[in-house]
């Protein structure tokens, strides 16, 4: 029975968003379990959805385990040194006392930047492969969204990523990541490695896997997979991330160089004669509202936007108020906003009760070009404390706590708000607070592409608008400075052409 080590360490950088991710973080996020260590990992997946959760299950006994650490949090800005240095201390350190190991599993996501480390997870991988030399296979699994770069594709002997976005098979890809260890325990450690960036960034509004071109592209990976192949895998790229290798990769493990090199090329070729298709389009607010009402007025069901550009899933502040100006200067009726994070207006809620009336200053508190509060006299609808069961093939059925929350009406208009940053992804974010979400012609939502999987079997249609927030949907609107030169912001877009050092 061989011995195999897990350890995760999460984070999907925005680096362009004000503020840091400390410690605090880590230890306690809003919507996550914080730093778990040893036999917490291993209780704490024993029903959950995660990559983790898949690879307990796929070794299935097999070998023993030893789960070091796992810890996650919301995106956001660059990890501090602190936590950086802190978390990856302890995981070498129990990495250290639980040596010798016959393998390493790590659950990363791939888009991870510190303060001192622009590739947080290759960095990782470094000192773990310190630790346990050169024979010990590594085998990780990434979100779709990850960075890849050469350090990662050295020190990991296999990379299994997510195959959808939105992310509902982060479970199998654990189960492949198992897989792939018992090979590698058997087989020894793959000689070939390849790794080639695609030379312009894709939006990830453009990312979607429900439709095409991403739909084909991962579909097409899967299948050139060999049986002399340990990995074969497209990542999306995360552009938010400053860093020189952020964009679209495919990376290869194989027995055999000529064989991981034969795939990346083949599939990299494929990807860039695709390049026209990823275009669609993203609509100022006033233009995305007149969108909206024009196409609910002939709808059966709501009509679904995306305010993508204040999603705290991409590290968004989730306090922008954009599209809220928009939809009460349109007059929109039977409209639903959110989820707005405004934990003064939820408390001010919350004191004056169901039914009051109150004048606010709604969000806005983000410094950010065009960003300022929504000053309106608003009625309290309903008030929650905030705790709710998601339903949602992202969510899984995880609980989530995101504050005191309140659903308040302007005119025709319903607007959500929490106390803690969330990501509206799940139906439930919105049910908890009474809302019939079928019921409504139009729902403005701050999430990309997530809110997806749960909300387009009740949508007639879904498109995305781009009002001021953290995140910036164009990647030419980020102030890149290690970003190689030579790479198009976008498909068929301008070139970036010099990098600060």
């Amino acid at each position: 029975m061989a011995k195999i080590a897990m350890a995760g360490f999460m984070h999907e950088t925005n680096c362009f968003v004000p503020g840091f991710t400390d410690y605090e973080n880590f230890a306690r996020p809003p919507d996550r379990p914080g730093i778990m260590r040893g036999e917490e990992v291993l209780l704490e997946f024993a029903e959950q959805g995660a990559s983790s959760a898949g690879f307990i299950v796929g070794n299935d006994g097999n070998h023993e385990l030893a789960p070091l650490l796992w810890t996650s949090t919301t995106p956001g800005g660059p990890v501090t040194a602190h936590a950086y240095e802190r978390i990856s201390a302890e995981i070498l350190s129990r990495l250290s006392d639980n040596l010798p190991v016959d393998g390493v599993y790590l659950d990363l996501h791939g888009a991870m930047v510190s303060v001192q480390h622009e590739d947080g997870e290759g960095e990782l991988l470094r000192r773990v492969r310190a630790v346990v030399g050169d024979d010990v296979p590594i085998v990780i699994t990434l979100d779709y969204h990850a960075n890849v770069t050469h350090t990662m594709v050295a020190h990991a002997d296999a990379i299994l990523p997510y195959h959808t976005y939105p992310h509902v098979d982060q479970f199998d890809t654990g189960l492949r990541a198992s897989a792939a260890m018992k090979r590698l325990l058997i087989e020894g450690r793959p000689a070939g490695r390849a790794l080639r960036h695609l030379p312009f960034l894709i939006p990830l509004n453009f990312q979607c896997t429900l439709v095409e071109p991403s739909k084909g592209i991962v579909e097409a990976t899967s299948a050139r997979q060999t049986d002399a192949m340990l990995s074969l895998a497209y990542l999306a790229g995360f552009p938010p991330s400053d860093l020189a290798a952020c964009g679209p990769t495919v990376s290869a493990h194989a027995y055999s160089q000529a064989e991981a090199d034969a795939a990346v090329d083949e599939i990299t070729q494929m990807i860039a004669l695709k390049e026209a298709e990823f275009a669609e389009p993203l609509l100022q607010p006033d233009d995305a509202v007149v969108e909206a009402m024009s196409l609910a007025a002939a709808a059966a069901k709501p009509i679904v936007v995306a305010d993508t550009q204040d999603n705290p899933g991409c590290g968004g502040s989730g306090d922008t108020v954009g599209m809220l100006s928009a939809l009460v200067a349109r007059d929109a009726r039977n409209t639903l906003f959110g989820v707005v994070c405004d934990g003064d207006a939820a408390h001010a809620a919350h004191t004056a009760g169901v039914g009051a009336e109150l004048e606010l200053d709604l969000g806005g508190r983000t410094d950010l070009p065009g960003v300022e509060p929504f000053k309106g006299r608003f009625r309290v609808e309903v008030i929650n404390d905030g705790n709710y069961q998601t339903t949602g093939p992202v969510s899984q059925g995880k609980p989530y706590s995101v504050g005191p929350s309140a659903l308040l009406s302007i005119g025709g208009i319903k607007v959500a708000i929490s106390s803690h940053r969330v990501q509206a992804l799940d139906r439930s974010v919105f049910e908890h607070l009474g809302v019939v979400l079928q019921d409504l012609d139009i729902i403005v939502l701050k999430s990309t592409c997530h809110y997806r999987a749960h909300f387009d079997p009740i949508a007639e249609t879904t498109f995305a608008a781009i009002a001021p927030g953290g995140y910036a949907a164009n990647p030419a609107d980020c102030a890149y400075t290690k970003l190689r030169p030579g790479v198009r912001y976008y498909p068929l877009g301008p070139i970036h052409e010099t990098s600060e050092t």
